[in-house]
């Protein structure tokens, strides 16, 4: 699993795994339990640039939300492959 340290939100870091272009785990350390395990489950199974899509951009305070963060931390994994490649 890898981690995403994230700012601005209640949580404070996001585990996942991505295999073949696919979230295959999500979990938000910290945050709101009821909503961050919901967004994790329904994100994991989706591939990444839905995900992105979904969930990019929601705000709820800092100019960022958990979801957002989501979104950023998988920006981030695809900018680090496409890089590799």
């Amino acid at each position: 699993m890898k981690t995403y340290t994230t700012q601005g939100t209640c949580s404070r870091a996001i585990e996942y795994e991505v295999a073949d272009g696919v979230l295959t785990a999500c979990r938000f350390v910290g945050g709101c339990p009821g909503n961050t395990q919901g967004v994790a489950k329904l994100a994991v199974g989706r591939k990444v640039e839905d995900v992105i899509g979904l969930l990019k951009g929601i705000q709820c305070r800092n100019g960022t939300s958990c979801p957002d963060q989501l979104a950023r931390a998988l920006e981030a994994e695809t900018a680090n492959k496409e890089i590799v490649v």
